[in-house]
């Protein structure tokens, strides 16, 4: 299992998730803004590991003479969809004032509660899987999203080795294929089963009786159980409904957001257009087009037949689940 973020010789190292699969790229980071750079241009990604980095990325602005106010600030913007990496800097502003090796200490303690937290939620989400299922994925939700074992990925893979999953159906997920490049990557050295297919073949998958269950990550649920992910989830889930297909959403804790009330406050991050005219520098569409490129969509609750965390499984009511389970 890959480890993406490594504290290593007083600096941060960034496995560099937009060179893969073809290049095992480092990023040696040494300042606040090398994290936030990495953060920004996707070179570490997923909900969880944006926490985990900004957490270090605290620690060395800090050490560099910078008020934990500026850091914050620098990070938080990032990317703001994601309420991991909000939820992350309070954690460090907690222990700010304390200096370098309370700072230290409480991003390592991040981390291994982040690689915690991914156990537990294998272990409770491979219990919902039946024997010889064939399950459907979409964006990347394994190690590289969180740094620990994954959220979604890692319930696949404990689910695979308990004998549950027979297939994996991979969604591409355009516009930066996070599927076909990251977790056809993951599951091919894990030994899973697997087919990359276009995001716009799920339907047809599901009307032809291929798909038992979807399980995705998620970047920020709300306290009525919307649920925002990568863009494309929401059409996933739509037709899981459609089929009569079981949608589970694998998220820790630290995911919930329990002061945004329902989907409709999520603020959705736009990027560059260019990511979508273009592959990977490769233009796709004529010279001068307008795009939008909307990163995340968010799933209705009512969509989403169970959560799964590292405390458990929460089922609808989503209000009432979620205000115990975050202690509301």
């Amino acid at each position: 299992m890959v480890t993406p973020i490594v504290w290593r010789d007083d600096a941060l190292e960034l496995l560099d998730q937009t060179r893969l699969p073809h290049e095992e790229h480092w990023l040696r980071c040494t300042t606040a803004a090398d994290v936030a750079g990495a953060i920004r241009r996707l070179a570490v990604r997923g909900a969880p590991a944006i926490g985990v980095a900004a957490a270090y990325g605290v620690v060395l602005g800090m050490r560099a003479g910078e008020s934990f106010a500026a850091v914050s600030e620098v990070l938080a913007a990032t990317r703001p969809t994601a309420v991991n990496l909000r939820w992350a800097l309070d954690r460090m502003g907690e222990v700010a004032s304390e200096g370098d090796a309370a700072l230290l200490e409480r991003a390592h303690a991040i981390a291994r509660a982040q690689d915690e937290a991914d156990a537990r939620m294998a272990e409770h989400g491979a219990a919902l899987i039946g024997s010889g299922e064939r399950l459907l994925t979409h964006c990347n939700a394994g190690a590289l999203a969180t740094a620990g074992r994954g959220t979604a990925g890692g319930v696949i893979e404990a689910g695979f080795r308990a004998g549950r999953v027979a297939h994996v159906w991979v969604d591409e997920t355009r516009p930066l294929l996070q599927g076909a490049r990251l977790t056809a990557w993951e599951l091919q050295r894990a030994g899973v089963p697997f087919q990359v297919v276009a995001d716009a073949s799920a339907g047809a998958l599901m009307a032809r009786g291929l798909v038992d269950r979807v399980v995705v990550g998620a970047d920020r649920i709300a306290a009525n159980g919307d649920v925002a992910n990568k863009i494309g989830t929401y059409t996933v889930a739509a037709l899981a409904a459609r089929h009569d297909v079981p949608f589970h959403v694998a998220a820790p804790l630290s995911t919930i957001d329990p002061d945004t009330p329902t989907g409709d406050e999520i603020e959705i991050e736009e990027r560059a257009g260019d990511e979508v005219t273009s592959v990977f520098g490769v233009p796709v569409a004529p010279a001068g087009t307008d795009a939008m490129n909307m990163a995340f969509d968010v799933t209705p609750h009512e969509l989403v037949t169970s959560i799964v965390t590292e405390d458990g499984v929460l089922e609808p009511p989503y209000e009432e689940a979620i205000a115990r389970a975050v202690g509301r």
